[in-house]
């Protein structure tokens, strides 16, 4: 099974940088990363030692159910380039696990998906869960915080 790894769309972080206003119309923050812990969502990377970043809340979903998750995300605050959807692993992904999920179409978890991962397994894992039809995209999470971090969805 072929996967991608995707970023947040560029038009919505566009959105985001010009608006500076998250999911619940409350004002976007702006830090200064340290090198470490600042995963960007569009470029899937780690936002560079004294580079500005912004803290926002955000749901990676097109609707409201009880499993569509709000939190926070971390975006460059300058414009970065998105990283092209890819099977390799996103260079963000430094922690040694994390929660690999699939959901179905109308964006539920599917029931026995979830499952704390070691960082190695991940694209094993998520294309495993990708050869079962009913699952329409798997999402990476922080096995800490359960932050999103990217979806994967079925190449081509």
């Amino acid at each position: 099974m072929s996967i991608q790894f995707q970023p947040l769309p560029t038009d919505q972080v566009r959105h985001l940088r010009g608006t500076l206003r998250d999911i619940h119309d409350q004002p976007i923050e702006a830090l200064v990363s340290d090198g470490t812990g600042t995963p960007c969502r569009h470029c899937l990377r780690t936002v560079p030692d004294g580079k500005r970043y912004l803290v926002l809340a955000w749901r990676p979903f097109r609707g409201l159910n009880p499993y569509t998750e709000t939190g926070p995300i971390f975006l460059c605050a300058d414009e970065c380039d998105a990283a092209s959807p890819a099977d390799t692993l996103p260079p963000m992904l430094t922690a040694p696990t994390y929660i690999v999920r699939g959901y179905t179409s109308d964006e539920r978890i599917c029931p026995g998906t979830g499952q704390v991962t070691a960082t190695p397994q991940i694209r094993t894992y998520a294309a495993r869960l990708l050869e079962n039809p009913k699952i329409a995209f798997v999402d990476i999470r922080s096995a800490s915080n359960n932050c999103f971090l990217c979806r994967v969805v079925r190449a081509g």
